[in-house]
């Protein structure tokens, strides 16, 4: 009888064959991982081994005026994020006001503007030929700008302001989830104690979302560490803007590679912090996290303090800058749709949909095969592939550029030897290292949430699936995928926006004489024409609008409330 079953057991079925199939998934796990950690592992080499180690001048010079702006520049987009983001996120959860539902996933439509963007338009706004002094001047005689006083904008205040008003959306979304999660009877108890809804806020409830407020302020701070555009523009001395100076003006990879990996030691730093600040903490669902919060009533002068503080982050932060944009693009729309434009968004929107669908095709990989093989090797491989997610753009195409252009003068060699010709730039010049940039620095946002979905699917599906004759190849296809497919459009809605907005890697990264919607803002901006790149930087802001719906209607969803 069991010679039988032996002889019918074939194909896919067969224990061998299956042991072996699926040691295949965790041997593409293995080297997707190493071509994903190798940018990393070439900034580190490259910056311990420079053709010319101008480390001492560095540290005699500029870095310490870097490394200083730096933390300014972060302390202060810190505070405000937090300030909006815990602000809002209570009063949108906790806070019976008018307009509370519209505010829900109002306050995350400043995530859709980059920060390089909003930069622009209030520049344009805000300088001394903009509109607001010119009509100030008009109202009360002066004539010139020693008359009055007017805040600077192009400084590291207005530098803080400007990324800011775009990042705390970060704080708020995973703050609101955060007290969506907790319990109804704390509140209770602490009002019964006396406690007013400040206090509760104080002395319950930031306690405990602590943790989640952590995570996004991290992520804030990551944020700020990779912004090009707005320090750039408003000449700001960061180590991002450090590293664009050492390598394209004084022509210095090595250099640049060190930089680069002050920025890495950043990064550890407030990732080290993070999970720091919460070693001690371990926190449980409790049994009516489920039930309908109901929210505090307030008087009526209350209830406009919040319409206020949520209403305000949106007005300056998104419903200005687009109304701004939307305006010059109008205006000049006869001028900016040209040859130029239409190609600039063809490849953006090449790049961003080969990048998205890479990442969507990595991500499943690496998450099925720790399905397959759920060992301490493998959360391994799935943390060190998200790293490129931490990794500012400027310092990813630092790692980015150096094996690629090995490998091509590698290849050029051979060519050259052998045949008498060159074989030029093959991916260091081509549109291949901008998707492979994206790829890496993207990779833990359809990583992450494939992963996450596919630990919500019951062991049994694979092992129904399995004991049909099935391979691990066609269980994913014929049975996750189906179940996987709200959660693989999500991400790569996000990625493909990520990769619309970004902008430091695409300057860097990018062939010649080829530029995307970022890349045709920022040469436009830079010449002071915004009117001519609001229609591209139209264009970014609204791709950017269907995520953040996406994401405030998952949020709202997970909690029901009165």
């Amino acid at each position: 009888m069991s010679e039988a079953i032996a002889v019918e057991q074939t194909g896919a079925d067969h224990p061998l064959l299956a042991k072996r199939t699926s040691k295949r998934w965790l041997i593409t796990a293995a080297l997707t991982t190493a071509i994903v950690v190798l940018p990393v592992l070439s900034v580190l080499i490259l910056a311990l081994f420079p053709e010319e180690n101008i480390w001492p001048h560095l540290l005699d010079t500029t870095l310490p005026r870097y490394l200083a702006t730096t933390l300014k520049l972060m302390a202060g987009v810190a505070a405000i994020t937090l300030v909006i983001g815990l602000a809002t996120a209570w009063a949108v959860t906790m806070c019976e006001f008018p307009g509370r539902k519209f505010f829900e996933w109002a306050m995350l439509l400043p995530f859709a503007v980059p920060a390089y963007v909003i930069a622009y338009v209030y520049t344009s706004l805000l300088d001394y030929a903009g509109p607001v002094q010119t009509a100030m001047r008009e109202w009360f005689g002066w004539r010139n700008a020693a008359d009055y006083w007017f805040p600077e904008i192009r400084s590291l205040e207005g530098a803080t302001l400007m990324i800011g008003l775009v990042l705390y959306p970060y704080v708020y979304l995973l703050a609101r989830a955060a007290f969506l999660e907790q319990s109804p009877s704390l509140f209770a108890v602490s009002r019964s104690l006396g406690h007013s809804a400040i206090s509760t806020f104080f002395r319950v409830v930031l306690p405990i979302a602590r943790p989640a407020v952590a995570v996004g302020l991290s992520l804030v701070l990551m944020e700020t560490l990779n912004d090009f555009g707005t320090v750039d523009f408003f000449a700001v001395q960061t180590l991002t803007a450090g590293l664009f100076d050492t390598w394209m003006n004084l022509g210095n990879l090595g250099g640049a590679a060190q930089i680069a990996t002050t920025m890495l030691a950043f990064v550890v730093i407030l990732v080290t912090l993070e999970r720091y600040s919460r070693r001690k903490q371990q926190q449980f669902a409790a049994r009516d996290n489920r039930e309908p919060i109901r929210r505090f009533t307030m008087s009526f002068p209350r209830q406009m303090i919040c319409v206020a503080v949520c209403a305000l982050p949106v007005i300056f932060g998104f419903l200005l800058p687009a109304l701004t944009l939307g305006q010059y693009a109008w205006e000049y729309f006869d001028e900016s749709w040209n040859p130029d434009f239409i190609r600039n968004t063809l490849n953006s929107l090449f790049l961003s949909g080969t990048a998205a669908l890479t990442t969507l095709i990595i991500g499943v990989t690496l998450a099925y095969s720790r399905r397959l093989h759920n060992t301490r090797g493998m959360q391994v491989m799935m943390r060190l592939s998200s790293l490129g997610y931490a990794m500012p753009g400027a310092v990813l195409a630092v790692g980015v550029i150096v094996p690629l252009a090995g490998f091509d003068n590698w290849v050029d060699s051979i060519m050259r030897d052998s045949f008498g010709i060159s074989s030029g730039l093959l991916l260091s010049g081509s549109a291949f290292a901008l998707v492979f940039a994206y790829t890496v620095r993207f990779l833990a946002v359809s990583a992450g949430s494939v992963e996450s979905a596919l630990q919500k699917i019951t062991p049994s599906m694979d092992m129904a699936s399995r004991s049909l004759g099935h391979s691990p190849g066609n269980t994913l296809v014929k049975v996750h995928l189906p179940m996987l497919r709200g959660t693989l459009i999500t991400a790569a809605l996000v990625v493909f926006v990520d990769c619309m907005k970004e902008l430091p890697a695409t300057l860097i990264l990018r062939p010649f004489n080829f530029e995307t919607l970022a890349t045709y803002v920022y040469q436009f901006a830079s010449d002071e024409k915004l009117a001519h790149s609001a229609l591209p930087a139209l264009i970014i802001v609204l791709a950017g609008i269907i995520p953040i719906i996406l994401m405030s209607r998952s949020i709202s969803n997970t909690r029901a409330i009165s």
